[in-house]
């Protein structure tokens, strides 16, 4: 029977698969293994899903092998006690950006548990891929870690992501057994004014990549009064292309009319609409804005919305913020929500 130490290796080899498959594509050579497997699943898994474009799943693959490395996964696990037992934990899944289910999993998987999975119905090519290869490098009992087509397996945990909505349904159904149920969050950029143009730039990594459908997806920015806003524009303008993408292309005209229509004040530079707005979630293809007095005022404003913010990008020093560009590339211990689960399931 393989040991929570094979485990561990298995998943340092899967970090040294994807470090050298990332390294081919950037040095666009041919020669590492498994690389022709993985360009088949990225090109199956965007025919499947319209938003999982090539680049971004590559941006994902990149990000994952820069945090599966054996050092960084040694350091992560070495602040828990050893596991001592083998939960069933149960995941259901999301879909709305690639691989955002995996850092779940991993934890599962090197808190030596059981895991059962539901994968969201848009996102079911890549991770079957990858528990092969955990599995090929292990020679572990295949129901170890099983893909559930439907919910009907005992468990004795949960970890499951979705909306407000779906969260309402996991609670009614699942909220009997131990949980994380994760809801609706959004993150957000605080501008002072006196950032640079690279600063600004970097800011669109955070606000487009995978076109603004991750809850670490900057959706609103709150910038002083009488910001210039052209600045900000200037800054975006490298990524002009994204209105070249169908998808993206239809909801930013889609949500352009209506705005238009209900008669709003919008900025538009051809690919992203400005929106003065308070609410934090904005459609694809724009970004709310707000203005605040001080920043301390503002500090006040969103520490009372923290449990609604998964980011916060701003100026050095201003609550928990991180720089900017960063918000689309966690580390192993940036738990979702901020709710460690590798804690909770070594508790149960």
């Amino acid at each position: 029977m393989p040991t929570y130490q094979d485990r561990f290796n298995a998943v340092v080899a899967f970090g040294k698969t994807l470090q050298a498959m990332v390294q081919a594509k950037e040095e666009n050579k041919r020669n590492a293994p498994h690389l022709e497997d993985w360009e088949k699943l990225i090109a199956h898994a965007g025919h499947k899903n319209g938003w999982f474009t090539e680049e971004n799943i590559w941006f994902a693959t990149a990000q994952w092998a820069n945090e599966l490395t054996k050092e960084k996964l040694e350091k992560w696990v070495a602040s828990y006690p050893s596991p001592t037992k083998k939960p069933i934990v149960l995941l259901i899944m999301a879909g709305n950006i690639p691989l955002v289910g995996f850092h779940d999993f991993l934890t599962a998987y090197l808190a030596d548990a059981k895991i059962l999975i539901k994968l969201a119905s848009n996102d079911q090519v890549l991770l079957p891929w990858i528990l092969n290869f955990l599995q090929a490098h292990t020679q572990e009992d295949p129901d170890h870690v099983k893909v559930l087509e439907k919910i009907n397996a005992p468990y004795d945990a949960l970890i499951a992501t979705g909306s407000d909505n779906t969260a309402r349904y996991f609670e009614h159904y699942f909220g009997h057994k131990p949980n994380i149920i994760r809801k609706n969050r959004n993150s957000v950029a605080v501008i002072t004014g006196k950032e640079s143009p690279e600063m600004l730039e970097k800011l669109g990594e955070d606000v487009f990549r995978y076109f603004g459908l991750g809850c670490r997806s900057v959706s609103k920015i709150y910038v002083p009064k009488g910001y210039d806003f052209d600045i900000l524009f200037k800054a975006l303008y490298v990524y002009r292309d994204l209105i070249e993408y169908e998808k993206y292309s239809n909801n930013y005209d889609y949500n352009k009319a209506v705005y238009l229509m209900s008669l709003f004040k919008i900025l538009d530079n051809g690919f992203l609409i400005i929106k003065e707005d308070s609410g934090l979630t904005s459609p694809i293809g724009s970004l709310h804005f707000e203005y605040y007095e001080t920043l301390e005022t503002l500090e006040k404003e969103l520490e009372a919305k923290a449990d609604l913010l998964q980011c916060i990008v701003g100026p050095s020093g201003f609550l928990n913020s991180i720089g900017f560009g960063e918000t689309q590339k966690p580390s192993l211990t940036d738990y979702a929500d901020g709710v460690d689960t590798m804690d909770f399931i070594l508790s149960l």
